[in-house]
């Protein structure tokens, strides 16, 4: 039960994240759900382990991971697109 809970919170943060900085994030749902849990990893990583914790994440970390992520892929995706000729 806990995978689910991870998975819905997941996927709820990385959907907040996404309106937060004004980007789509790619696939939508399973995008959302992604971001989330590798924003959650990221937030780890940068010891930002602060707020409440629900379904395994830390809340507030999980949220700027997840916010970094975006922006990073975006950059990066907007680095790709500008590059293509046509």
């Amino acid at each position: 039960m806990g995978w689910l809970w991870t998975i819905i919170v997941g996927g709820i943060l990385g959907w907040l994240a996404g309106v937060i900085v004004s980007k789509d994030v790619p696939f939508g749902i399973i995008g959302n759900i992604l971001a989330g849990i590798i924003g959650a990893s990221i937030g780890n990583a940068l010891g930002l382990d602060i707020g409440p914790t629900l379904g395994g994440m830390s809340i507030i970390g999980t949220l700027l991971g997840a916010i970094i992520l975006i922006l990073v892929v975006s950059f990066i995706f907007g680095l790709l697109k500008g590059n293509k000729k046509a």
